[in-house]
C-alpha cells in the first residue's frame, strides 16, 4: 500500500506533466501551426486560385470540369481526368468509384470514354492515355499526365489559333515533377494551364 507521501508526490509528477505538455501541444504548437499559415496563406487557404479578373476560380489542388452545360468538352481548354467524386469535382464527396477492374459497368465506362476521347482529339482509340479513362482514387486530382495534355495540344491550339508550341510552352509552365524528385510522376495542372491560355488571349 502507497503512503500519503508516494501518492502526492505521483500526483505532482502528473500534474507537472499535464501543465507542461498543455503549454506545448495545446498553446506553442497550435500558435506554431497559425503563424506557419500567416506565412504561407495560399497553401493555408486552400491553395485558391484567381482569373485575370481577381475572382477566385478554383483550387490549384482539386480537379474541375471543363464542359458546357450539357457535359460536352469545351474543345478549347485542356480537359481533365474524369472523376467520381458526387456528380464530378465534388470537394464534399471525395471518392474514387470503387469498382474492379473486371466490373462490367467500369469496363463499359472506360470503352465509352476512350470513343469520346478518340473523337474529340482526333486519333486512334489506341494511342488514349490511361488517365483520361479512369478517375483518381480521390476523384478530385488536378493533374493530367503529359501524355494526355500532349495529345491535347493539336486541338486546343487550333481551337485558339496558336502554334502548337506556344501551347505546348505553356503545357510545359504547368508541369511539375514528382514529389521531392522521386515520388509519383511528372503531372500537369489542368487548372493552371488553362489560365495562361485565358491570359495569352487577353
Amino acid at each position: 500500500m502507497s503512503s500519503p507521501r508516494t501518492t502526492w508526490s505521483h500526483l505532482g509528477v502528473a500534474l507537472r506533466a499535464m501543465l507542461v505538455l498543455t503549454a506545448v501541444l495545446g498553446i506553442a504548437y497550435p500558435l506554431l501551426v497559425t503563424g506557419l499559415g500567416r506565412l504561407l496563406p495560399a497553401r493555408a487557404d486552400g491553395s485558391l486560385v484567381t482569373g485575370a479578373d481577381g475572382t477566385v476560380v478554383g483550387s490549384s489542388l482539386i480537379g474541375q470540369s471543363f464542359a458546357d452545360a450539357d457535359g460536352a468538352a469545351l474543345p478549347a481548354y485542356f480537359q481533365s481526368r474524369p472523376s467520381a467524386a458526387g456528380d464530378g469535382y465534388d470537394a464534399a464527396a471525395s471518392s474514387g468509384s470503387n469498382l474492379g477492374p473486371e466490373n462490367a459497368d467500369l469496363v463499359a465506362a472506360i470503352e465509352d470514354r476512350r470513343a469520346a476521347v478518340a473523337a474529340l482529339e482526333g486519333v486512334d482509340p489506341a494511342a488514349v492515355p490511361a488517365d483520361a479513362l479512369t478517375a483518381s482514387g480521390s476523384g478530385l486530382d488536378p493533374h493530367i499526365s503529359p501524355e494526355y495534355a500532349d495529345l491535347q495540344v493539336p486541338r486546343v491550339a487550333a481551337e485558339r489559333g496558336l502554334s502548337e508550341d506556344e501551347v505546348r510552352g505553356l503545357v510545359a509552365g504547368a508541369t511539375t515533377g514528382p514529389d521531392l524528385g522521386f515520388l509519383g510522376q511528372a503531372g500537369v495542372n489542368v487548372l493552371e494551364v488553362n489560365l495562361a491560355l485565358d491570359r495569352l488571349a487577353g
